[in-house]
């Protein structure tokens, strides 16, 4: 399984996101990254969200709305195997912001249960299962919470599974 997609969102409310980081992976080799910013809804944040992530709405005041940005999650994610950290999270998160805009989740051609590396991890006795903890454990560089990084890290996650 050399050829996937890692996804990481940040949130600013629930399951509507600030920020999304993909890493492509080919053959096992990491070929592309991309991260944005994204305007939530209304700029809307949870003083929790922002608490954990460190986004605020003047960094997404002039961002793409998520609509706006689709294409090029569209691009990274369809017909492939998608990879995440807790993937429930992302992919709720996917599910509900394409919902939100009228999008057709089935368009992806992905499967309706991402690869999770809480659940390998978890399975290889490692505890907590929390990004952060399992990058330690594997050697991992990490700045937590920064869409891009944790993407990446779990990419690396799932190559070392």
């Amino acid at each position: 399984m050399g050829n996937f997609a890692a996804i990481d969102f940040e949130t600013a409310t629930a399951y509507h996101p600030c920020s999304v980081g993909i890493v492509t992976v080919e053959n096992g080799i990491i070929v592309d990254e991309f991260v944005t910013l994204i305007k939530p809804p209304n700029n809307t944040y949870s003083p929790f969200t922002i608490a954990v992530h460190g986004i605020r709405p003047h960094q997404t005041i002039n961002a793409k709305s998520f609509l706006e940005v689709f294409p090029e999650i569209q691009k990274r994610l369809k017909n492939r195997i998608v990879v995440a950290h807790n993937e429930s999270f992302d992919r709720n998160v996917l599910i509900k912001s394409m919902a939100l805009y009228g999008l057709d989740y089935e368009s992806l051609n992905i499967n309706s249960r991402w690869e999770c590396t809480v659940k390998i991890y978890r399975a290889k006795g490692i505890k907590p299962t929390k990004l952060s903890d399992c990058c330690r454990e594997m050697k991992i560089d990490l700045n937590h919470h920064e869409a891009l990084s944790d993407a990446r890290a779990c990419a690396k996650l799932f190559l070392k599974k």
